[in-house]
C-alpha cells in the first residue's frame, strides 16, 4: 500500500507528456495541410504553364503536327529540316549578334550609372534616379515599341519632323538594315538597362567604403580604384548581371516583332520570332518545337560557358 503513492504522478506526468505529443503531432499536421494548401496553386500552376509544355514542346519536336490533322512521328527530320533552313541560320546569327551588342551596351551604361548615382549624390537624389532608371522596365514591351515606331517612322515620325524643321532630310531609321538594328538595339536596352543597374547599384553599396580610403591614402585615382577596386569586388554582381541580360536578350521578340516585323528582309528577325511564325502562322508546330529546343540548349550552354569563365574573373570576398 505505501508503494501506491508515487505511482499517481508518474501517470499523471505520463499522461500530460501523451497529451503534449498528441498536440504537437497535431499542430504538425495542421501545418503540413496550411502549407499544401498555399502551395498547391503555385506547384499547379507551374506544372500546368511550365512543366507539361516543356514536356510537350519536347514531344511534339519528333512529330509533324498542324493542330487540324494527327501528329505524325517523323522523327529528326525537324532537326534536320532548320539545320538547312537558311531563314533560322540568319534568325539564330541575328540573335547571337543582338545579344553582343544590346547586352554589351545595356552592362555598360547600367554600371556606369549606377558608378554615378552612388558615388557622391544625397538620398533623395539616389531615390529618384532609381525610380526613373527602372520605370520603363514595368511598361509593356508591345507599347513602348508601337511608340517608338510611330516616334522614327520615316514618313510621319516625330523625330523626322524635328529634323526637317531644322532643314535635315528624313532618315530612314526602319527602313535600313542598319537603321533597323540600331534602333532595336537602343529600344531594348532603354526599357530593359534598369534591372541591372539595381543590380549594381546593390553591388556597389556592399564595397567597404574603407577600401577606397586606404586607396585614396596609397595615391590611387578614380580610374585605377574602378579598374582595381570597384570591377573585382562587385565581380558577383556583374556575373548574375550578365547571366540574367543574356538569358534574357536570347529570347528577344516584342522589339523586332512590333517595329519592324523581322525587315527588312531578315535583318531583324531572331530566333523567337521564327519560332511564333512556324507555330502560329505556318501551323507547323513541330518545326516549332524543335527550333525552340534548340534556342534551349544555346541558352544553357552559354550560360553554362559564362559560369565556367567565371572562376577566372569573379572574387568572391
Amino acid at each position: 500500500m505505501m508503494s501506491a503513492a508515487p505511482v499517481e504522478p508518474v501517470m499523471s506526468q505520463a499522461i500530460e507528456l501523451d497529451q503534449a505529443e498528441q498536440d504537437t503531432r497535431r499542430r504538425r499536421k495542421q501545418s503540413r495541410w496550411f502549407a499544401t494548401l498555399f502551395l498547391a496553386p503555385t506547384v499547379i500552376g507551374i506544372g500546368l504553364f511550365t512543366v507539361i509544355p516543356i514536356i510537350a514542346s519536347f514531344v511534339l519536336a519528333f512529330f509533324e503536327w498542324d493542330i487540324i490533322s494527327n501528329p505524325k512521328f517523323v522523327g529528326l527530320a525537324n532537326f534536320t529540316d532548320i539545320a538547312t533552313d537558311p531563314t533560322v541560320r540568319v534568325s539564330f546569327l541575328n540573335t547571337i549578334l543582338f545579344v553582343i551588342a544590346a547586352v554589351t551596351l545595356q552592362l555598360a551604361v547600367a554600371l556606369g550609372l549606377a558608378v554615378l548615382v552612388q558615388s557622391k549624390m544625397p538620398n533623395f537624389m539616389r531615390s529618384f534616379f532609381r525610380s526613373v532608371f527602372f520605370f520603363p522596365l514595368i511598361l509593356s514591351a508591345a507599347s513602348v515599341s508601337i511608340m517608338m515606331s510611330y516616334l522614327f517612322n520615316q514618313n510621319f515620325g516625330l523625330v523626322n519632323h524635328f529634323l526637317g524643321k531644322v532643314g535635315i532630310p528624313a532618315v530612314p531609321w526602319l527602313n535600313s538594315e542598319t537603321g533597323a538594328i540600331v534602333m532595336i538595339v537602343l529600344v531594348y536596352v532603354w526599357q530593359n538597362f534598369g534591372f541591372s543597374f539595381l543590380l549594381f547599384l546593390g553591388g556597389l553599396a556592399s564595397v567597404p567604403k574603407e577600401v577606397y580610403e586606404a586607396s585614396s591614402m596609397d595615391g590611387a585615382s578614380g580610374w585605377r580604384q574602378f579598374w582595381q577596386i570597384t570591377l573585382p569586388l562587385i565581380s558577383p554582381t556583374m556575373l548574375v548581371a550578365s547571366v540574367m541580360a543574356i538569358i534574357a536578350a536570347l529570347q528577344i521578340f516584342d522589339q523586332p516583332y512590333v517595329i519592324t516585323r523581322g525587315g527588312p528582309g531578315d535583318a531583324t528577325r531572331t530566333a523567337v520570332m521564327v519560332i511564333y511564325e512556324s507555330a502560329f502562322q505556318q501551323l507547323r508546330f513541330g518545326r516549332a518545337s524543335a527550333i525552340g529546343i534548340v534556342l534551349t540548349v544555346l541558352i544553357m550552354l552559354v550560360t553554362a560557358l559564362q559560369f565556367r569563365l567565371s572562376r577566372r574573373f569573379v572574387f568572391y570576398s
